[in-house]
């Protein structure tokens, strides 16, 4: 038996072989107090733990761990052991060890890894029956034993200032907002790999470019031995090339695809994959997918913006910051992560990015994402501190890390952008770093040479935020903007800021739905400290974010929210809801109305960590919140919005962002008492593909009418104008709606009329929603279904369908209520009331 380590980052990559997932099981010990051969080891107490996986997720199954108190795991050495049954050569393969790692094969040391971001692969020779032992050593005593270069800055928001020099992830080490979860353990997975097959591929490089329209696809594939075969071609998308030998191990091909169907982000275009086959004599193999396009930065006269180009089009990327499903657990499989990025496609999102305070995804999320047409902005795992920029050993690991990323990316046509971290020039420049100083020398010396030489197709940026006077500014170059937001600016602060591109933005203490907080948190909301556990803060702060998002409920509802959460908390959860909603629905369309300088904004971030009122757009148990509906309802590809202008009045504009024009009619309406039409109005229109139109409400009206109210002639004549989108044809389908209400105006609660009507068909359980009276922010409650939209406003004249999608083990039918903010009662449904 030996073992013979490498680390190249696409050996075997074509090779699938066996995922070792059952059969695994770990024991605690005391920092460095046992070795491999151990009789103490052999006779532990050792439980079953999944792989890949972390310890915390085997011992939660146990009953030994509890996310809601965790208790720490870093102190100690964590062991796992697997018996390996294969006989032969093999390649054993480590795609993730968190984080310190020795590995034995029956006692003998195979290798060290001292990053969990690194794959490692070495080969063996099995006689069956080896036990395999990996011992994750304690991070807190390997920190106790590192000395480094003195930090220029020091971030506040980490727990530990030495973890600048490892390379691991930040989570469990972010108090204040992210929940002490230790992650350690295998948790990317970990194959064996049979060798000696005739035609065993060893690297394979997928490089697709569009130019015009035409696809170029560069193959080159290395083998373990000289090919044998007759006949080896490549096809794809109808097009096929020989493979041409450069040595006797390597081969090449290059095809050209004219008029190619290209790769289009989620609601631009279609997300068209081809798959790549290898025909060697009369077999095929596929090599995988590859998507066509070209991206381009575009910086704009001043050299300030931060537009994205995707085949030639302007692409507003609409998003969030993407955390993982199960931030214990770091879920890999394809399921877990589809029903998770199924929500981010159903939002309209165009661009996640994956921050670099948490990990990188597993194969699966990029391919999911390449499917869904979903963009990825990726940041290093790095974060807000001072890396060791001249030590060689970690600048080597780095740029070791960036090789795997992207070689095992370099087909991916979802990746986009390639970021060196998260708040690092920012921490600098905030902490007294000046300006003159560069803060990731790293970037430029380890970072871009590799990008350039993998995939010189990706935009590359120092870090985020970055660009303009310091790295922060919000009118130049990605910024991490708050205005609205934690600093409590009003609405209008949004245009005034000139927002180029918000790569975070809009954080608020966002409230889940009632049956979340009935079954994960029945709490007294704000004043029990378990429900303030919840609540994300900065370190060091005064203040926290529901105290951000109160600030909006008084400025924009005109309530005083400390006297309503102790008079009527419910009252105060749902207003609490709206305005969040409110908030971020006006200034994403703000920013996406024509004329805007905004060309992006990623929402920070996407799933809550752990139950309350966090950042999440959807919670902790995957259910929506009010966030979520309001960023499915702002990111439609298709938008109508209207915008104050003051004393220019309400502007009505377009947004087109899929491939086919729109031709229609362009209505207005303003009501008052929510039924009575005080103005009308409509012109017909015609809204390109990737385009846009803005039409004034005074054209439309036809007259002059104080929409905006800003001419404050008398008392408010209106409380809400809706604009509308129909089709030109005599049915007069409604494709887009767009609303403005003044502040304040329909808040008071009165009889509305609402009705509500539970119904089934072969799709499943729907609700049927009408109103005698302008309703507003109708919300619909369900303990084991949820609706696909929420939080919308609905007009006399209309009716609406809601589908319930059941949760996961719902057993029964639909039962809830649906209520409005200006409603005085809930309108109940349950199964009896179907028809």
């Amino acid at each position: 038996m030996r073992g013979t380590p490498r680390n190249e980052p696409d050996c075997v990559a074509k090779h699938t072989g066996q995922t070792l997932t059952s059969g695994w099981q770990l024991v605690l010990a005391p920092s460095m107090a046992l070795a491999p051969t151990s009789p103490a080891l052999q006779n532990a107490d050792w439980i079953a733990a999944p792989c890949p996986g972390t310890a915390a997720t085997a011992l939660e199954a146990q009953g030994q761990w509890h996310r809601n108190a965790p208790t720490p795991l870093h102190d100690k050495d964590i062991w796992y052991r697997h018996t390996l049954a294969a006989k032969g050569k093999a390649t054993l393969v480590f795609e993730g060890l968190a984080t310190i790692a020795e590995v034995y094969l029956q006692g003998a040391l195979l290798f060290t890894s001292s990053s969990m971001f690194l794959r490692h692969e070495v080969d063996v020779d099995l006689l069956g029956g080896e036990v395999l032992m990996i011992v994750f050593r304690s991070l807190d005593a390997h920190l106790d034993g590192l000395t480094g270069p003195r930090a220029r800055w020091k971030p506040r928001m980490m727990d530990d200032q030495r973890l600048r020099l490892v390379r691991t992830t930040l989570i469990g080490h972010m108090p204040g907002w992210c929940p002490a979860f230790d992650i350690i353990g295998p948790w990317r997975p970990i194959k064996l790999i049979p060798r000696g097959e005739e035609f065993q591929i060893i690297d394979t490089k997928l490089r697709a470019n569009l130019e015009g329209k035409t696809g170029i696809l560069d193959v080159t594939l290395t083998l373990a031995s000289p090919f044998a075969g007759t006949t080896a071609t490549i096809e794809c998308s109808g097009i096929t090339a020989p493979l041409s030998a450069t040595t006797p191990t390597q081969f090449v091909a290059r095809l050209v695809i004219p008029d190619v169907e290209r790769w289009w982000p989620n609601g631009y275009g279609d997300a068209v994959l081809h798959t790549v086959t290898l025909r060697i004599d009369d077999q095929n193999k596929s090599l995988g997918r590859v998507g066509f396009r070209h991206i381009a930065i575009d910086h704009g006269s001043d050299g300030k913006d931060f537009q994205l180009v995707i085949n030639g089009v302007p692409i507003f990327c609409r998003g969030a910051v993407w955390t993982p499903p199960d931030p214990v657990a770091l879920p890999n499989d394809r399921e877990t992560l589809a029903k998770a990025l199924d929500l981010v496609h159903e939002a309209h999102i165009t661009m996640l990015r994956i921050g670099g305070t948490f990990v990188y995804e597993a194969d699966a999320f990029y391919a999911l994402c390449d499917e869904m047409g979903i963009l990825i902005w990726q940041d290093l795992m790095l974060a807000n501190f001072d890396y060791p920029a001249k030590s060689a050993e970690w600048c080597a690991l780095l740029e070791e890390e960036v090789k795997q990323l992207l070689g095992r990316l370099q087909a991916s046509p979802s990746l986009a952008i390639l970021c060196g971290g998260s708040e690092i020039a920012q921490q600098a420049a905030m902490m007294g770093l000046p300006t003159r100083i560069d803060p990731t020398p790293w970037f430029e010396t380890s970072v871009r040479p590799v990008a350039q030489a993998v995939r010189p197709d990706l935009v590359l940026v120092s870090s985020s935020p970055s660009g303009g006077s310091l790295p922060f500014v919000a009118n130049s170059g990605p910024t991490h903007y708050y205005g609205v937001g934690a600093y409590c600016r009003p609405l209008e602060d949004a245009r005034r800021a000139e927002v180029r591109f918000a790569s975070e933005c809009l954080a608020f203490a966002n409230i889940p739905e009632q049956p979340t907080l009935d079954a994960f948190l029945p709490v007294p909301p704000v004043h029990d400290p378990r429900w303030k556990m919840a609540v994300p803060r900065d370190v060091g702060a005064s203040w926290d974010f529901e105290d951000t998002r109160e600030y909006y409920l008084a400025h924009l509802f005109g309530v005083d929210p400390l006297r309503l959460r102790l008079e009527d908390p419910m009252r105060y959860l749902n207003l609490s809801r709206a305005v969040v909603a409110e908030v971020v629905e006006r200034t994403i369309d703000e920013w996406r109305r024509p004329g805007s300088v905004t060309a992006g904004a990623l929402i920070w971030f996407w799933k809550d960590l752990i139950v309350g009122a966090g950042w999440g757009v959807v919670d902790a148990v995957g259910r929506p919140k009010s966030l979520y509906y309001a960023l499915r309802r702002a990111n439609r590809p298709l938008r109508v919005i209207l915008c104050d202008e003051g004393v220019n009045g309400l502007i009505a504009h377009i947004v087109n962002d899929a491939p086919v024009p729109i031709d229609g009619t362009l209505s207005i309406q303003s009501l008052r008492n929510g039924t009575v039409p005080v103005a009308a109005g409509q012109a017909p229109v015609s809204v390109p593909a990737h385009g846009s139109i803005s039409i004034s409400a005074y054209t439309l009206f036809g007259a002059f009418f104080d929409a905006s109210y800003a001419y404050r002639f008398g008392p408010l004549a209106h409380e809400l104008t809706v604009a509308r989108l129909l089709t030109a044809n005599d049915t007069k389908t409604m494709l887009a709606e767009g609303f403005h209400v003044p502040q304040s105006a329909m808040i008071e609660p009165q009889d509305v009329g609402l009705t509500v009507q539970l119904d089934q068909d072969g799709e499943g359980w729907f609700l049927t929603l009408a109103s005698q009276r302008a309703a507003y922010h109708v919300r619909i409650a369900d303990q084991c279904f949820v609706p696909d939209d929420s939080g919308f406003h609905l007009m006399p004249d209309t009716t609406k369908i809601i589908r319930l999608k059941p949760r996961e083990n719902a057993n029964t039918a639909p039962s809830g209520f649906a209520a409005a903010l200006n409603s005085n009662q809930d309108v109940f449904y349950r199964t009896s009331d179907t028809a």
